[in-house]
């Protein structure tokens, strides 16, 4: 009779341990899913991916280049002088989000002469090593004020895109920016170091 108490008991110690284990397993796959749930909830809060449409960006970025967006950085701070950013004119006729580099911030005075960018009448010294003079000034050809978030942003490929100098583009407010061209997929690059002067 003692014997089969001990057995019984022994039998109900086990099922308790694998009561355990498998609450264990439960456990750690519902911790699992919610990490993975968790992890591309915040990916999609805080990067995007997207394609260069055109060349307006070359040589810094080609056309067609998959680009990571960090849409995290803004929410911090504003947007930097030479800063590349993706952004959308909330067009209908268009389905791609528009590239293109900060040059006027927010209450400066942005005029083109002479193919040069000047801001509040001083030479804007830029630190892409491959740009072309303007021969088009367009609308800054007569000085143009910022007012507060707005920006005033430039192609690369200075004389085979539209920007900021056309009606087509005009300023860019900081509502319709989706955030930093951060990184280029095949090939594998960060954006913020291409084409730079070598110092």
């Amino acid at each position: 009779m003692a014997k089969y108490q001990l057995d019984f008991g022994g039998k109900r110690k086990k099922k308790r341990q694998n009561r355990r284990k498998r609450l264990g397993r439960i456990l750690y796959l519902l911790a699992l899913c919610l990490s993975i749930y968790l992890g591309r909830l915040f990916a999609s809060f805080s990067f995007d991916r997207t394609k260069m449409p055109g060349t307006a960006m070359e040589p810094t970025i080609s056309a067609e280049t998959v680009l990571v967006v960090d849409k995290l950085s803004y929410r911090h701070h504003a947007p930097k002088r030479f800063d590349v950013i993706v952004f959308d004119k909330g067009e209908e006729e268009h389905s791609f989000y528009y590239v293109r580099r900060v040059v006027g911030l927010p209450g400066e005075k942005i005029k083109i002469s002479k193919g040069s960018v000047y801001i509040n009448g001083k030479l804007l010294k830029e630190p892409m090593a491959q740009l072309e003079k303007m021969k088009l000034a367009g609308w800054a050809e007569e000085e143009i004020e910022l007012s507060e978030g707005e920006y005033f942003v430039l192609g690369d490929n200075r004389n085979q895109c539209e920007d900021s100098r056309f009606a087509t583009i005009g300023t860019v407010q900081r509502e319709q920016i989706l955030g930093r061209a951060w990184l280029t997929l095949k090939p594998f690059g960060i954006v913020s170091k291409k084409n730079k002067k070598k110092a």
